[in-house]
């Protein structure tokens, strides 16, 4: 790993995942035996390279107290905002003071815990070389289909540069800061970090990951997130 800037980590987990169902946060919910957060915060602890994670939770979240993990002397915690982009603007405010301008910060969806330690180590040597930083990502295999607005086909998309956005995602401390703070002041909808680079005119890397990162949004989603980490334990 190269010596050009630390590495830290912000963890948005101020959402309540409604579509998964159930009274409690997505993010806590019972993943094979294990909070689903806790799963995604480990795979994050095994990176050494990761001086800090910042977890950003909202303000009366009730049960991050209670988690073993949420002592840690790497991890950290803030208060969430209304939408996902505020809360990663919290968790920047969070390491001022403590991440240089040029650091690297690595933003990880909380509900993707099936992340393999071999990618994130992957996406951090690859964006050390990129000034832009960069995702994880997958290419798309299906054929992709755009639709008029009565659900019909209106035309098949090439997918030869289609990609998945997945997370890790990872950019230059002052850079993804600028950028949100930007894409807000704009009115643009940051629907992920790299949404926010590029509208400031960056153009990230893509690094390919594996297919199993999958963000748990769905009631099925849980189940096939804990087929993922048995299958990979037995690897």
């Amino acid at each position: 790993m190269s010596n050009t800037g630390k590495i830290w980590a912000i963890v948005p987990a101020a959402g309540i995942g409604k579509r998964v169902g159930g009274d409690v946060p997505k993010q806590y919910l019972d993943l094979n035996g294990i909070p689903l957060i806790q799963w995604t915060l480990e795979r994050l602890l095994d990176m050494d390279e990761v001086v800090r994670i910042v977890v950003v939770v909202s303000a009366d979240d009730q049960y991050w107290p209670d988690l073993h993990i949420s002592q840690h002397s790497r991890i950290q915690r803030t208060d969430g905002g209304t939408e996902r982009c505020y809360s990663v603007l919290n968790g920047l405010a969070a390491l001022e003071g403590q991440a240089e301008e040029n650091d690297w910060v690595m933003v990880h969806d909380a509900a993707r815990p099936c992340v393999r330690i071999e990618d994130i180590r992957l996406l951090a040597s690859r964006v050390q070389q990129s000034k832009d930083g960069g995702i994880l990502a997958m290419r798309v295999r299906d054929t992709m289909k755009k639709s008029n607005k009565d659900n019909r086909i209106q035309d098949t998309v090439n997918r030869d540069s289609l990609w998945h956005a997945l997370t890790p995602q990872m950019f230059r401390f002052a850079r993804l800061k600028s950028a949100l703070q930007a894409a807000i002041e704009d009115g643009f909808e940051v629907t992920d970090e790299a949404s926010a680079m590029e509208h400031a005119g960056h153009h990230p890397l893509l690094v390919e990951g594996a297919s199993d990162n999958i963000k748990v949004t769905l009631p099925g989603d849980l189940a096939l997130a804990g087929f993922f980490l048995q299958r990979q334990a037995e690897e």
